[in-house]
């Protein structure tokens, strides 16, 4: 399984709407992603003294379906992010090798 890891940073000038998020982006990026291999959403949330008070862990088969992905919706759901936030993410893929 490959895990795609988005980290929203904290820092003294940003912002991050949650509610936008969970009830907009969320949702869109599931509607797009799902048809396209994504298996799995989780959403985590820590305080705000956290380094990353929100990462987003999607969930796909393979490398495969997990680009093809990407490549599809990418722009797309990388275009809604200044609609919740002002944060830059930090995005990586992993492959998961035990659980």
């Amino acid at each position: 399984m490959m895990i795609i890891s988005v980290l929203y940073p904290v820092g003294t000038e940003n912002s991050f709407n949650l509610d936008y998020y969970l009830s907009s982006h969320v949702p869109l990026v599931k509607r797009l992603l799902e048809p396209m291999g994504l298996r799995d959403t989780r959403i985590l949330t820590a305080g705000p003294e956290s380094a990353y008070p929100v990462i987003a862990e999607l969930g796909f088969d393979d490398p495969e379906s997990l680009n093809a992905a990407l490549a599809a919706h990418g722009a797309e759901t990388q275009a809604d992010i200044p609609n919740f936030t002002d944060v830059v993410p930090i995005i990586q893929i992993s492959e998961v090798v035990a659980s």
